[in-house]
């Protein structure tokens, strides 16, 4: 399957409501995202499922053989160009990321993907995606809280560069467990450009050179 990210929509909504409950059943209230949309701090993405060759007709190309770069649509996007029409097919959301990006700060603030295409590469794409935006909007470092049992999601913020910081002893609701927090060197430091970029040809490699965005500029 290959899919690719771009800025989330109002249209999304329905779709991200689904993947927030399925991942996080307990932990907060729903978040308003149609009001998240228009903070300006806030900046969402997801993961569409990109169909293949063979599928039924498109009325355009696939997005990375016509579009311009992530960052370049982000920055598009969620500047004064907001209110672009989207396009009238429902495609299938497959996971959402959101940061907010205050100073030379972006934390991120939520990332989740559908059970069923988990352990397919979709939750580091949306990482990535993440620190690139983070980058081109000049923030310094990316920031986030992940639950002390959660492993995996643990294993990838470490895969992707980001180090223990700190703990907010039972910062989770439902049932007071503690929240390690990470955080990432310099997004403008060699070395962690240089791992980024090799992180990103790899899982170009794994899942398909189609699943993964036009890479960003690099500062």
């Amino acid at each position: 399957m290959l899919y690719y990210v771009r800025p989330m929509r109002k249209e999304d909504i329905p779709q991200v409501n689904e993947i927030d409950r399925e991942a996080f059943p307990t932990q907060w209230p729903l978040p308003d995202y149609r009001r998240e949309l228009q903070n300006p701090l806030a900046r969402l993405i997801v993961a569409c499922e990109l169909k293949e060759a063979n599928s039924e007709p498109e009325p355009s190309p696939p997005p990375e053989k016509t579009r311009p770069s992530l960052a370049a649509r982000l920055k598009r996007l969620f500047g004064r160009s907001r209110g672009e029409k989207a396009v009238p097919e429902r495609e299938l959301i497959l996971g959402f990321a959101s940061v907010w990006v205050m100073a030379d700060e972006a934390h991120l603030t939520n990332i989740a993907v559908r059970k069923r295409y988990q352990r397919q590469g979709i939750g580091e794409l949306l990482l990535m995606s993440i620190i690139d935006l983070a980058n081109e909007l000049k923030a310094d470092f990316v920031t986030l809280e992940v639950r002390v049992s959660n492993l995996p999601a643990q294993n990838l913020y470490r895969k992707l560069g980001f180090v223990q910081t700190g703990i907010r002893p039972g910062y989770y609701t439902d049932n007071r467990e503690d929240a390690l927090i990470m955080s990432t060197e310099s997004l403008t430091s060699a070395p962690f450009q240089a791992r980024l970029q090799e992180l990103k040809r790899a899982h170009a490699r794994r899942y398909g050179t189609s699943a993964l965005p036009a890479e960003t500029t690099a500062r």
